[in-house]
C-alpha cells in the first residue's frame, strides 16, 4: 500500500475530506481496522489568500514546492493537492519532485469523458474560473468548458470564501448555486463541475438531476486506486 502525502488547509475544511475519504476508502477495500498511510501538510490558508489578493503567485508557488519536496523526503510515493485553485502551481510542484503527483483535472477529465460528456460547466474560485491554467487543463482531454457570467463568479466566490471556506453552509447560497447551475445547462453544459473542493459541502447530487462532478471525491478515488496500483 503505497503512502499518499497531502498537500492541504487550503482550506481546513476540505483537507478534512480527503483525510477522512482517504481512509474510509482504503478500509473499504481491506476491511477489519485498515487505513490509509498518510502523510499530511496542513498550511496556512490565510497566507494563501492575503498572497492571492496582491497577485504574488510566485510566493505561493515556492511554498507548494517546498512542502512537496518535504513530503516527498518524510516517504511520500505520490502527492495529492487538496484544492482546485493551487493547480494553478502543478507544473511547478511536479518539476520540483521525483514522485506522481495526481494531478486533480486529469482525474475530473477522465471521469466526465467516461459519462460521454463533451461540454461541461465549471464552477470554482474567481481564479479557477476565469484563469486559463484549469480550463486548458480539462480542454487537453477534449472537454469543452463553460463558465458562469462575471456577476454570477462573483457571487460564486464570495460563498466560497466568506461562508464554505469557515465551515458556514446557507440554504440561500444554495439556491444562488443551483439557479448558476441551471443557468449553465441553458449555455449548452451537460453537466457541472464543482471546481472547488468547499462547494461540494453545498451543493449535492440530491440537490439536483443536472449531473454533478465532485473534484473532491474524484480526486480521493483516483488517489484510492493509486495507492493500490
Amino acid at each position: 500500500m503505497k503512502k499518499v502525502g497531502i498537500i492541504g488547509g487550503l482550506s481546513p475544511e476540505s483537507t478534512i475530506t480527503y483525510y477522512k475519504g482517504l481512509n474510509e476508502g482504503v478500509n473499504r477495500r481491506l476491511g477489519d481496522h485498515q487505513n490509509a498511510k498518510i502523510l499530511l501538510s496542513s498550511l496556512n490558508f490565510g497566507e494563501f489568500v492575503d498572497l492571492k489578493e496582491k497577485g504574488d503567485w510566485d510566493t505561493q508557488a515556492d511554498i507548494l514546492c517546498d512542502e512537496a519536496q518535504a513530503l516527498e523526503r518524510a516517504g511520500a510515493d505520490f502527492i495529492v493537492l487538496a484544492t482546485n485553485t493551487m493547480h494553478k502551481m502543478a507544473d511547478q510542484i511536479t518539476a520540483n519532485i521525483s514522485i506522481p503527483f495526481l494531478h486533480l483535472a486529469d482525474a475530473t477529465a477522465e471521469k466526465i469523458l467516461e459519462e460521454n460528456i463533451q461540454t461541461i460547466g465549471l464552477l470554482g474560485t474567481r481564479y479557477t474560473m476565469e484563469q486559463d491554467f484549469y480550463k486548458d487543463r480539462l480542454k487537453a482531454h477534449n472537454v469543452q468548458v463553460v463558465v458562469p457570467e462575471e456577476k454570477d463568479r462573483t457571487i460564486i466566490n464570495d460563498i466560497i470564501y466568506n461562508e464554505l471556506c469557515k465551515g458556514v453552509i446557507k440554504d440561500d447560497s444554495r439556491a444562488q448555486y443551483l439557479r448558476i447551475i441551471k443557468g449553465l445547462v441553458k449555455r449548452g453544459a451537460q453537466g457541472v463541475i464543482l471546481g472547488c473542493t468547499e462547494i461540494a459541502l453545498l451543493v449535492k447530487h440530491s440537490h439536483t438531476p443536472i449531473p454533478l462532478f465532485d473534484t473532491t471525491q474524484i480526486h480521493i478515488e483516483k488517489a484510492l486506486d493509486f495507492i493500490f496500483e
